[in-house]
């Protein structure tokens, strides 16, 4: 049985005085076993949200199956729910109060599945915290507290489920309501309501008791019906994440959710993070009829486009006027859920709406034990911890920080293809720029197949670094002939080429030396994007700005690191750069040397006092086959094409 069979979809009606309904969506969390999903089933009962006859159906199986009827079975959509007795997905269910329409986000409990927890969180405006009576505040129940905090919900409702395990006890309901409010003061979150309830009777959901006439607060549905929207996106900026392109006959239809703003045919968008311009064409309907008027968040639309030009997902739309900043650093707040501590240095997956990225982790800091709300020093994030994090995307993004947007604002983050963790964007760096909204980037005419088939083998970025001397540009320029004579399209990118030329305005300060490989790895990329094998030859001897070119070019970057001692490097006199170091133009080989960073994870190490150059590069050769660059036969790509 699905849940969203159960609920009732409903567009946003108009109440009583004709103006629109606001629309709530609420997480629903807490420790397993305290009866999330018997409360949300009780809710949609009371609300009168079950489909005619439901009720009565579920109670006529529990009935052949010789079981007790039970209001969580409204929520047991997975077989293994009902094996295990513990819900493990999310599941967004729809009703109707007096005032709202209610999106409710069942999430999951369980400490092994708080990664889910992540998923529904992270769409809310509000929510329910519930706790049992008999077993009170848990560790688990302060870590939901922190969490909510951490993703910004600032609405919440906490439930004391269970009373009638309690006789219905004021005392214990007092006892608990002081220690879940102090928690939340304390993490700047004031609960809009503590609620003593029966789920399973009934107490205090729509209606309150004479078992609980001790208590003169709102009911679950009185405290839901209070609570509102955190911001009105339809007064935000448009913000439009791409979803999927499709093309039918001859339009391509953009298609997304507008998470915040609004649109109408005949706007004039920017497509960011490449800052393409565009006008709105058409807004589309299904199944061929374009729809009128002015389209607000929360809606799923397609849109078509005035001119030509290539979006893919992960793309946002906005007016031009109000772009999101182009960036490739963020600073986030996480909630940390893999079993492996996140330390500086780790390359990770990030998603920020429908776009996603590998990242690195640049620096940590403000880690915290939610259990514990104990601030420590430390260099990783351990499991089920938060702390704040420095991220270097390896792609520019569009973002906006968690306070401008808190739609587009939250991120998730994966680790081997699960969710290892989410939280807040705190802000996008500053200095990073969007690209002039009349700045169209043009594409190539040639697609990657096409030079891949021709040149036999991929784009590649061969970053060689080592000292002065180690024989970097040697290796580069013997490489550059080998696979040139193999049919292929090498390039080579020598440092000081480069210095003499497109980066001539560069001295040896660290802020130079690293815009130098930042402008080295920006053309290496392009150029390997186009399906080249861009051949870097450059000492880059920080281990930061090689990570920096690593990012930049991502899955293309294989990094090179010819160890030659630098005894040897300093007798060979390269390029005469001791005698211009002497002239006070250059740095000085000892210099160069102290400084200098070996690589600790290079893809290929090679000392050139120990190998010739033919068996040097015949070692790049087989790196560049095992990693898929370079190919046997283009029989195969050519047929493809």
């Amino acid at each position: 049985m699905n849940i969203a069979n159960i609920a009732v979809a409903q567009q946003r009606p108009a109440n009583s005085n004709g103006a629109a309904r606001p629309q709530v969506s609420i997480v629903i969390v807490g420790h397993v076993d305290h009866g999330k999903s018997t409360l949300v089933g009780r809710l949609l009962h009371e609300t009168g949200s079950l489909p005619d006859g439901k009720l009565e159906m579920l109670k006529a199986v529990s009935a052949r199956r010789g079981m007790p009827f039970e209001w969580s079975f409204l929520l047991d959509a997975l077989q293994t729910e009902r094996d295990q007795g513990i819900t493990i997905d999310t599941t967004q269910i729809r009703f109707r109060t007096n005032n709202r329409d209610i999106v409710l986000i069942d999430a999951p409990g369980h400490a092994e599945f708080l990664r889910n927890m992540i998923t529904g969180a992270s769409q809310a405006d509000g929510a329910v915290l519930i706790i049992d009576a008999l077993e009170g505040v848990r560790d688990q129940t302060r870590r939901h507290g922190y969490l909510l905090h951490l993703l910004g919900v600032k609405q919440v409702a906490v439930v004391v489920n269970k009373m009638d395990r309690v006789d219905f006890s004021e005392a214990r309901f007092d006892e608990i309501r002081s220690e879940i409010t102090a928690h939340l003061v304390e993490l700047g979150v004031a609960p809009t309501g503590v609620i003593p309830i029966s789920a399973r009777d009934g107490d205090g959901v729509a209606e309150l008791t004479a078992r609980i006439g001790w208590y003169k607060g709102p009911t679950v549905v009185g405290a839901l019906d209070a609570l509102t929207p955190q911001r009105a996106l339809t007064e935000l900026p448009l913000r439009l994440p791409v979803q999927a392109i499709y093309k039918f006959d001859d339009r391509r239809i953009v298609a997304g959710r507008i998470e915040a703003g609004h649109l109408t045919a005949g706007d004039e968008i920017v497509i960011m993070p490449a800052g393409k311009i565009a006008k709105i064409r058409t807004v589309e309907g299904w199944p061929n009829t374009p729809v009128a008027g002015t389209q607000t968040a929360g809606r799923s639309v397609g849109i078509t486009l005035d001119r030509e030009l290539f979006l893919e997902r992960g793309d946002i739309i906005a007016h031009t006027n109000s772009a999101p900043r182009d960036t490739r650093r963020l600073r986030a707040r996480i909630f940390w859920l893999h079993d492996s501590p996140l330390k500086a240095g780790a390359t990770i997956l990030v998603r920020l709406g429908t776009m996603e990225t590998r990242a690195s982790v640049v620096a940590i800091e403000k880690a915290v034990d939610p259990g514990e709300l104990a601030s420590v020093e430390t260099t990783a994030i351990a499991r089920n911890h938060v702390g704040e994090i420095d991220l270097a995307l390896a792609k520019s993004v569009a973002a906006d920080a968690y306070t401008d947007n808190p739609r587009i604002g939250r991120l998730v983050i994966e680790v081997n293809g699960r969710i290892a963790g989410g939280g807040l964007v705190l802000s996008v760096e500053a200095g990073q720029r969007a690209l002039p909204v009349d700045i169209v980037p043009v594409e190539s005419a040639l697609r990657l197949e096409e030079r891949t088939a021709r040149y036999h083998h991929a784009g590649a970025v061969l970053w060689f670094t080592g000292l002065p001397g180690s024989g970097k540009s040697t290796l580069a320029r013997a490489l550059e002939r080998r696979l040139f004579s193999r049919g292929g399209s090498p390039i080579l990118l020598d440092g000081d080429t480069l210095r003499a030329g497109l980066n001539n305005d560069l001295g040896f300060s660290p802020q130079d030396r690293s815009e130098n490989i930042r402008r080295l790895a920006e053309v290496a990329t392009h150029l390997a994007r186009n399906g080249h094998i861009a051949i870097v030859a450059a000492v880059s001897p920080a281990a930061d700005d090689r990570a920096q070119a690593r990012r930049i070019a991502d899955t293309l970057f294989h990094e090179i690191y010819v160890s030659t001692p630098a005894e040897v490097c300093e007798s060979r006199d390269p390029k005469g750069h001791y005698a211009k170091a002497r002239a006070g133009n250059l740095p000085s080989f000892t210099g160069i040397a102290k400084d200098y960073q070996p690589p600790a994870h290079a893809e290929l190490t090679l000392d050139t006092s120990k190998r010739s150059v033919a068996e040097a590069i015949d070692d790049i050769e087989r790196l560049l086959s095992e990693s898929d660059v370079l190919f046997e036969e283009a029989v195969d790509l050519a047929a493809n094409i």
